[in-house]
């Protein structure tokens, strides 16, 4: 069994119809979705943790960062960390280069997140123009369903920070970070793994050094292991297309993130 299959929290986010709009004209139902640009008052609400639990319209709204250069500069800096992380562990280096290379591809996502929250990142987003699904219909007809999904949604940002927030309120020291990226890295379930059973116990051997270094200084907190493990869990539903196109694809473009991943991490 893996190591996080007991506290899987994986949320599915359902259509919902918003009942404030229900007695509407339809006239006035069509101009509020067209015309809804006015920008300090979507600004208030992308940024507001309490959109993300009222309106599942909002929720699908794309969004984009409202400070592009800065923060993508900030998620580079955790990106390069992350990487040189992976290299500088011994246990990875021994890995077959088709081991390290499939562990990098479902992985790096979930370490990029501790990341994030290990550096207490702080970013906000903002509407992206001409964002409203019904607009991009009546707009441009060509655009297809893998381009509108593709996009980062209020609701990917939202789980996205309610795991960064549920790591901070753990307030975890830099070895409990640095166990849980290697009980993360050293998943044996990823498919196509040659070395199953050394990454097996790789991970049980991270798994067991953070449990024990939470009894060691947590010995009145019995169930910070598990709040850990939950708040891990939760990573999992952090999507990579999210955390690529959100603070990323203003950078490299059209240049394939698994691509530039392996070629940092394999590079002398």
């Amino acid at each position: 069994m893996s190591f996080f299959t007991m506290f899987s929290l994986d949320k599915k986010i359902t259509n919902s119809t918003c009942s404030g709009y229900q007695d509407q004209h339809p006239h006035t139902i069509l101009y509020n979705i067209l015309s809804w640009r006015d920008s300090d008052y979507l600004n208030n609400k992308l940024n507001s943790r309490s959109i993300a639990d009222n309106c599942h319209c909002d929720q699908r709204r794309t969004v984009c960062l409202k400070d592009p250069k800065a923060t993508c500069q900030v998620a580079s800096n955790v990106l390069v960390k992350t990487i040189c992380f992976m290299r500088s562990l011994p246990s990875f280096s021994q890995l077959p280069s088709g081991d390290k290379s499939s562990l990098l591809r479902h992985c790096w996502v979930p370490l990029f997140v501790l990341g994030l929250a290990q550096e207490r990142i702080v970013f906000e987003v903002t509407d992206v123009p001409n964002s409203s699904i019904l607009r991009q219909i009546l707009l441009r007809p060509g655009l297809s369903e893998n381009e509108a999904i593709i996009q980062p949604t209020l609701a990917g940002v939202h789980r996205l920070r309610t795991c960064l927030h549920q790591l901070w309120n753990l307030d975890l020291s830099p070895k409990e970070y640095a166990y849980l990226k290697g009980a993360m890295l050293f998943n044996p379930v990823v498919q196509g793994l040659s070395a199953i059973l050394f990454i097996e116990g790789l991970q049980q051997e991270a798994q067991r050094a953070l449990q024990e270094f939470i009894h060691f200084l947590h010995q009145e907190d019995t169930s910070r292991f598990q709040h850990i493990l939950l708040a891990a869990s939760a990573i999992q539903n952090v999507s990579h297309s999210l955390v690529t196109e959100l603070f990323f694809k203003p950078v490299i473009g059209n240049t394939n993130m698994v691509d530039l991943l392996t070629e940092m991490l394999f590079v002398q």
